[in-house]
């Protein structure tokens, strides 16, 4: 991530060396025998030296070069391989060895990198298992296999026995009556193992109580400032570096999705963040731009447009949330009003076609880098639109919102970049259920987890690293086995687990996928790892550990999982890879996450990120991993109450106060709405009211 100039995450060692396109040529079976045969091995790429006899395929980096590929191209591998061991002789000292396909490896007719195996430093047998998604299984057409090495030259690797095998049986759809599955979400354990449940509120509140903190001393501490620049303002802002040891970072080039990020979390959490040593909530109008005239908020003070969609979006969409948990703060209202209609003059001068990198406000025009792009912007802008007529009912802002969704509704192919469209499909599931739209709410939640056909291999993880079930995280799941970022993941669990209140068929795909997130998640901080499997496990500066790894691999030098992030190994400033940009999101998982008195079955609070809704009563969604049904306790309060489940769509119990006995099927979802007792039951369409509050969207 980078502060000043927007761009996507680069991942180590593999955008520059997998662009060769597969030489034409006869489709070859797969064969042991092919790595005793150099010439076969036809793909040779940076000069790589290649030679082979009995001991194997020797591949050795040529002078003045710091990596060599070899590959033999349309291979044919056979059915089914989700299973692949690979035997290494020898190599040198300083070099590490590769294993990548490069071809149509996912079956949906476009040329991707599966990168199955990299930065290996150890010779011997290593047995990968990769995503099932990134390969096409049973159908895998003919692809280039690559074997390399990177290191100094003269650096060599021998490969000597490269096995394909099947892999596990997939699991199958549930076909649970009422509920509707999500794909990745199916591939995923329903209880997690280790399984160790952080509080997350404290965790939260812990995170806020430390990075506000001006007295911490140490190295790199404190981490908060004031910033007295009043760009946009005439009063001080704030400042948090984005990492640990940000050098890069003070007076006011501090970020907004870093500073708004971790006010929004702490509320969300249960913080007033405008009743602490500073008013944190009004300092945060420092990031809507108006001196340079754009009239947006923005991830810098004092920021252009035109570099990346999610950077100028994102920021947004926090704001927004800030200025519906504190209404009436300052010019909150306002500043959304104005940049609501500034991305309606986007959308307009877009034509309605989100197709690009990004959109200059400057010229009016849409930018295109040539080196990727973010359509989701669609689901960012209908995000932002669709609260901006939920606030103030204009109907613009609703055409503008349907505008961008029916984008998304004609895209055959998944649009995810980075985190806007999560926003965008809870949108759609509102505006479904609170206007009557008929959005193909289901294809936008398979979109948001699996493999995204606009960025390689970004995705929601469904396997184990290391011993540890990783499933639930968003990230990468391709690069080096795997790569999430916690950012993505607090986030898009902020967006999703409301959604479940409009359309309660996904109850239990939902809840499935937020136990393993809400499991997995510990491992993005460095007192959840050993020390030998994070990057910067020497500093000390938080005994706590509230400050999470930017990321987590699936493996780095044989260490897996590991905490890590880009600053770090690509040597661009920050002197930790500790982000702050993500830990500041923590707070969502603050809000929403509870334990019960049953391990492994959590209560989600269903309203803590449901920004701009309607009047609800308390909405809490408790799924049950156990195949056999549970029984839970959910507190209600001390006043009596009734008890509805959404997912059933009745009454549970009447009358109930305090400490309730809730039993959960195996393997279901519970959706309960805790209403006033007695209350007047009315219905519109499908839509079920007690005393004019809708609690459930969805009865027939």
């Amino acid at each position: 991530m980078s502060r000043l100039v927007p761009a996507p995450r680069v991942f180590v060692g593999w955008a520059v060396l997998c662009s060769t396109v597969p030489c034409a040529a006869q489709p070859r079976p797969w064969s042991a025998d092919l790595l005793h045969d150099a010439s076969v091995w036809a793909d040779r790429m940076n000069d790589a030296v290649v030679s082979a006899d009995r001991a194997g395929l020797r591949v050795e980096i040529a002078p003045g070069r710091e990596w060599a590929i070899t590959a033999i191209p349309q291979v044919a591998l056979p059915g089914g391989t989700g299973r692949i061991t690979v035997r290494v002789r020898e190599m040198a000292d300083g070099g590490r060895w590769l294993m990548r396909l490069y071809g149509d490896v996912r079956g949906n007719g476009e040329d991707n990198t599966a990168s199955l195996a990299e930065r290996q430093s150890q010779p011997g047998e290593r047995r990968l298992e990769p995503d099932p998604r990134v390969l096409a299984l049973g159908k895998l057409p003919p692809v280039q296999l690559q074997l390399g090495i990177e290191g100094p030259a003269g650096a060599y690797v021998v490969f000597e026995g490269l096995e394909f095998a099947p892999g596990p049986p997939l699991p199958q759809p549930t076909g649970i009556p009422g509920q509707l599955s999500i794909a990745t979400v199916e591939l995923m354990p329903n209880l997690p193992q280790p399984y160790r449940m952080l509080d997350w509120n404290a965790k939260a509140r812990a995170f806020d109580r430390f990075v506000f903190d001006p007295s911490l001393k140490g190295d790199y501490l404190p981490l908060v400032w004031i910033d007295d620049a009043h760009i946009n303002i005439d009063r001080p802002t704030f400042g948090l570096p984005s990492y640990v040891g940000d050098t890069r970072e003070a007076g006011s080039n501090q970020e907004g999705i870093t500073c708004m990020g971790a006010v929004l979390g702490a509320t969300v959490a249960g913080i007033d963040k405008r009743a602490q040593d500073h008013d944190y909530v009004l300092m945060c109008e420092a990031f809507y731009n108006r001196r340079n005239g754009l009239d947006l908020v923005l991830n810098n003070q004092n920021q252009g447009t035109g570099g990346s969609f999610w950077y100028e979006l994102f920021p947004h969409i926090v704001f927004y949330a800030l200025a519906d948990r504190y209404p009436g703060a300052g010019e909150m209202d306002s500043i959304v009003r104005t940049t609501a209609g500034r991305w309606i003059e986007a959308v307009d001068a877009m034509g309605g076609n989100f197709y690009h990198t990004a959109f200059n406000f400057a010229t009016m025009q849409p930018v295109d880098n040539g080196q990727w792009k973010e359509p989701d912007a669609a689901a960012g802008i209908a995000c932002l639109e669709y609260a901006a007529y939920r606030k103030f009912g204009d109907q613009r802002y609703l055409d503008a919102a349907t505008r961008c969704t029916r984008y998304l509704e004609e895209r055959q192919r998944n649009p995810y970049y980075e985190n806007l469209l999560p926003w965008g499909t809870l949108a759609a599931a509102r505006m479904n259920a609170e206007l009557g739209y008929e959005w193909d709410v289901e294809r936008f939640l398979n979109w948001c987890f699996g493999i995204s056909d606009c960025r390689g291999g970004w995705a929601v993880t469904v396997q184990n690293w290391g011993g540890y079930d990783c499933a639930g995280l968003l990230g990468s799941v391709d690069n080096m086995g795997g790569y999430a970022f916690a950012m993505n993941t607090f986030t898009q669990a902020g967006a999703l687990v409301p959604l479940v209140r409009y359309d309660p068929r996904y109850a239990r795909a939902i809840g499935k996928w937020m136990l393993n997130l809400a499991n997995a998640a510990r491992l993005f901080y460095p007192n959840e790892l050993p020390k030998e499997n994070q990057c910067c496990g020497d500093w000390t500066g938080d005994p706590e550990g509230v400050i999470a790894y930017e990321g987590l691999r699936r493996e780095w030098e044989g260490h897996s999982p590991y905490g890590t992030g880009d600053p770090v190994i690509m040597k661009w400033g920050p002197k930790t890879d500790l982000g702050l940009y993500g830990s500041s999101y923590v707070g969502l998982l603050g809000g929403i996450v509870r334990t019960t008195d049953v391990e492994g079955i959590l209560q989600l609070d269903c309203l803590a990120t449901d920004f701009y809704r309607a009047p609800a009563y308390p909405t809490y969604l408790c799924y049950n991993p156990y195949t056999e049904e549970r029984v839970v306790t959910i507190d209600v309060g001390p006043e009596p109450r009734d008890l509805y489940d959404a997912v059933s769509h009745r009454f549970i119990d009447r009358r109930e106060r305090g400490a309730v006995r809730l039993s959960v099927p195996g393997d279901r979802a519970a959706l309960l709405v805790v209403t006033p007792p007695g209350g007047r039951e009315t219905r519109d369409g499908t839509k079920l009211l007690v005393d004019g509050v809708i609690v459930d969207y969805r009865t027939g």
